[in-house]
This record gives structure tokens, sequence and C-alpha cells, in this order.
């Protein structure tokens, strides 16, 4: 599988390389980041710390977006799905390889309470009239990343849309190597 390409790996490197500066303070520099942009919307949840490896993550989906959605996409240079991307994301940064369509992915994944959602977590959605027919990686502040459907490219929706909100099928944690998880609070 290719890595994300160059241009998008270099638009994203400066935020990268900040966050892995501040292991305590990654989250609020991702969410600074996203408030500066435009991207996020004012919140007053509170949420877990997102761990160094799950903010890593979660930049990395996010430099994703614009990329577009091809149906079976397994390449970020000719095009992903929803489950291609995800798998992309996590297999370049976790080498972790996950299953290659949603509903799989859910059933290799544990099952997390929606209020304890942290960056790096897995969304699904019942977009098909099925089960866990959709995915997306979630990064803070009520966010995630996505590839939608033929058409459209990579982008950041917010989970509290009617759309979404209405389909979502619950939210999963990828386990990693040694037991950690994706995105596993730090102490």
């Amino acid at each position: 599988m290719n890595l994300l390409p160059p241009s998008r790996l270099i638009a994203w490197h400066g935020l990268s390389a900040l966050l892995l500066a501040a292991p305590l303070a990654q989250a609020d520099e991702l969410e600074a980041f996203l408030n500066a942009k435009g991207l996020l919307e004012p919140h007053t949840v509170s949420r877990p710390q997102a761990s160094a490896k799950a903010a890593e993550l979660a930049v990395h989906a996010m430099g994703f977006i614009g990329v577009p959605y091809k149906w079976g996409g397994n390449e970020a240079e000719t095009g992903l799905d929803c489950s291609g991307f995800v798998r992309a994301v996590y297999q370049q940064m976790t080498g972790v390889v996950l299953p290659r369509t949603s509903d799989k992915q859910a059933a290799a994944t544990h099952s997390i309470d929606p209020q304890d959602l942290a960056p790096g977590d897995l969304v699904f959605f019942n977009t098909m009239r099925q089960t866990f027919s959709h995915v997306g990686i979630y990064i803070g502040g009520g966010r995630f990343v996505h590839a939608p459907r033929t058409g459209a490219r990579i982008t950041l929706e917010h989970l509290s849309g009617n759309y979404w909100r209405q389909r979502f099928d619950g939210a999963r944690r990828v386990a990693l190597a040694g037991g950690a998880s994706s995105s596993a609070p730090l102490p």
C-alpha cells in the first residue's frame, strides 16, 4: 500500500511536529489548529486526553482530506472508499492491517461508549440500510474524517449533523500490539 502522497505529507508535517513536541498538550493543539481553520464549533463537552499516537493518527487522517472517493479504492493516488481510507491510515501509522470492509472493521475492533470517543477511534454508520456500512476516523471536537461517496472527496464532518446523527451505529477502538489501543488516554 502506498503512503500518503508527498505533497500532502508536507502540508501536515508542521502540525504533526507541533503535536509530537508537546505530548500532554496534543489534543489542545489539534483543537486550536482546527478552530483557527474554522473547522470546529465551540463546545463545552469534556473529552479524554489523546495519546501521542492518537493525535498523530488524527493529523495523518486529516492529511487525506481532498483525496477522491473511489469505490473499492485502496490507494490515495487513485482514490479511496471509506474502509480503504481507514485501513490505509491505520496501516501507515500503526502497522495494524484492518480488514477491507467497514462491517469487518467493526467486528475486528472493540466497542466503546460514544461518550468515550477520542482521536483515532472509529465511528460507524448505517448508510445503506445495513449495520456498519460506513466508517470514519474521529479526530476530536465532535468531528470525523471519512470518504463519503462516489463523486465526493475525503472530508471533515460533524457527528451532530442530522444525517450522521440519525445513522450513527456506534464507536469502536482499534487494539494495537501489546494490548494498547489507538486512543488510550495518557495517565
